[in-house]
């Protein structure tokens, strides 16, 4: 009974990311003498052969869950449970109105020539005027079709939930890789920093403002994991499934060129064909009204058991009686077939002016969504080039650690600036999609 989207409309919910590559890597401290380098570039150049062998692995992985979240929804299950009642009623929707059967026994025998009428039975079926049938299996259908669009809502709201509790998900764990990746570069600085001590280069201070800057880290990353722990309970409740955990993509990127979009896509969305399907329901509902309000007309058929006479001898002793019927139900009060055209009417006007609202309020949060994707992009790539010029300053500070001359205090402070440019490109990244997904679910 389940449906699942097709593969191709599947496809429209997905916002798989055009690139992948590291974006949150901190570039090798170039300190002489040191392994620091080494090291690093041993991790990085892991880092990058893991990225392309699963990059093709990774761009499955919010898709499966999407058809995953869809195939388990019991919201899912439900909407579809309530369409099928729907099309149950066009079946019910082919019927004649009941048969009626009659039978009598006369009490008081009425005599005739022919003798006493014993008892009588009747049968009589009742017809509606000719297109009655048709136009009620119309209305039915009309109904049911308005029902069906209810599926397609609730499958892409689905998906688009999945989406984006997807890319906040993404988020939250680079964020913590980020904290960590910075917390280790801190633990190298305070290394640095003793050392520079020892040989009265460098005061204490600058040892424990270093440790009080990866004490609030640890904190940060300890937040960012319970949030972690909160969304991802979230995210197994989109999917229906036992406590697990989620897997991610390692790195994702926004496409260098914006998507071309046509605000035409709009006319096409479920939730403005629901209300073109209700309208239609209407109008049928309105052929209805008036079909029933023409004469119906009944058949029938009487049987009369006569009872013989005794001691008469003649042709017609004792004769059954066989009486065809034909009626006609006429509705000559039919102030209530008036009533429910106007009715009619005026839900017509009401879901025309309800779906014009409907389509200026997806219109205006198209239009929002696309400006704040436009807003995430103009950031991420501010972003970028602000942890460029970071680590710039970065390598320019360690390289007076050669000539003896290292200010830790400004250490800390590219080291913070540096932090913060990188959290706010997850972040930027992360809204980028958290719009596309919008945009999706509303534009195609």
């Amino acid at each position: 009974m389940k449906q699942v989207l097709d593969d191709d409309k599947m496809l429209d919910f997905l916002v798989i990311p055009s690139g992948i590559e590291g974006q949150h890597d901190i570039n090798p401290v170039n300190i002489q003498h040191s392994t620091f380098n080494i090291q690093h570039f041993q991790k990085t150049i892991c880092f990058i052969f893991l990225v392309i062998l699963g990059a093709n692995a990774n761009a499955q992985l919010l898709e499966n869950y999407i058809q995953q979240a869809v195939e388990n929804s019991p919201q899912v299950e439900a909407i579809e449970l309530q369409y099928e009642v729907v099309k149950e009623k066009v079946n019910e929707a082919n019927t004649l109105p009941n048969t009626e059967f009659g039978a009598g026994y006369f009490v008081s025998e009425p005599e005739t020539r022919t003798g006493a009428q014993k008892a009588k039975v009747s049968v009589r079926q009742m017809m509606p005027w000719f297109g009655t049938i048709t136009a009620r299996e119309n209305y039915r259908s009309s109904l049911a079709d308005a029902a069906y669009a209810d599926i397609v809502i609730a499958k892409r709201q689905l998906a688009m939930q999945v989406t984006q509790a997807y890319y906040q998900l993404y988020a939250l764990k680079t964020k913590q890789e980020i904290l960590q990746q910075n917390l280790e570069l801190l633990s190298t600085y305070e290394d640095l920093a003793l050392n520079a001590v020892e040989v009265d280069k460098a005061s204490s201070v600058a040892v424990l403002k270093l440790q009080i800057r990866q004490n609030e880290m640890r904190e940060q990353r300890e937040l960012l994991m319970g949030d972690e722990l909160a969304l991802q309970s979230k995210f197994n409740n989109l999917l229906h499934q036992e406590e697990q955990p989620i897997m991610v993509e390692d790195s994702i990127t926004i496409p260098e060129e914006e998507p071309m979009l046509t605000m035409n896509d709009l006319e096409l969305h479920p939730e403005l064909e629901k209300y073109d399907q209700l309208y239609l329901s209407v109008k049928n509902s309105a052929s209805l009204n008036e079909s029933e309000s023409l004469p119906s007309i009944g058949l029938g058929m009487d049987y009369i058991a006569v009872e013989e006479r005794p001691n008469m001898n003649f042709s017609d002793n004792g004769k059954d009686i066989f009486m065809p019927m034909l009626s006609v139900s006429i509705p000559i009060f039919n102030n209530k077939y008036k009533s429910v055209e106007r009715q009619l009417e005026i839900q017509q006007e009401e879901l025309r002016a309800q779906r014009e609202n409907r389509k200026n309020e997806l219109d205006s949060r198209l239009k929002e969504a696309l400006q704040q994707r436009i807003s995430a992009r103009i950031s991420y790539q501010t972003q970028q080039k602000n942890i460029e010029q970071a680590q710039d300053a970065e390598a320019i500070l360690l390289k007076q650690y050669e000539t003896g001359i290292l200010d830790f205090q400004d250490v800390l402070d590219i080291q913070e600036l540096q932090l913060k440019f990188q959290l706010k490109q997850v972040e930027a990244i992360k809204n980028y999609y958290l719009q596309t997904a919008i945009i999706n679910y509303l534009s195609n």
